[in-house]
């Protein structure tokens, strides 16, 4: 496994957005939408217990273009996300603390979410 080819880091969403997207600009002046994807997960054969069936991944968007689509998604919106795994690093008071993440490529609306027809 020494070609690189032979690796592949690359992750699917296919989810309902879970409140909105969060603009932040981090003390490097870089600027980040965060948004979190609520994905429901099929039940087990033979699992006891109750309890939330879904999991709710956070997405960090840093391209000028995936923070625009996150920016526009509506909570409860469909949305398919692509993108990598990643853990990121960062202080939080004197620790160091780390996070994994979808740092996503693409963002779009699958389905929006329907309103009530006014009046």
């Amino acid at each position: 496994m020494d070609d690189m080819g032979e690796w592949v880091n690359e992750v699917r969403l296919v989810g309902r957005v879970s409140g909105t997207g969060e603009e932040r600009e981090l003390p490097s002046g870089d600027a980040v939408v965060q948004l979190r994807v609520v994905v429901p997960r099929p039940a087990r054969t033979g699992a006891t217990g109750g309890g939330a069936r879904v999991d709710t991944i956070d997405v960090a968007c840093w391209t000028a273009r995936t923070r625009r689509s996150a920016l526009r998604l509506v909570d409860g919106a469909t949305v398919e996300v692509t993108g990598a795994l990643r853990r990121r690093f960062f202080r939080a008071g004197a620790a160091t603390v780390s996070r994994y993440e979808v740092e996503a490529s693409r963002v779009a609306a699958v389905r929006a979410v329907r309103t009530a027809a006014v009046g």
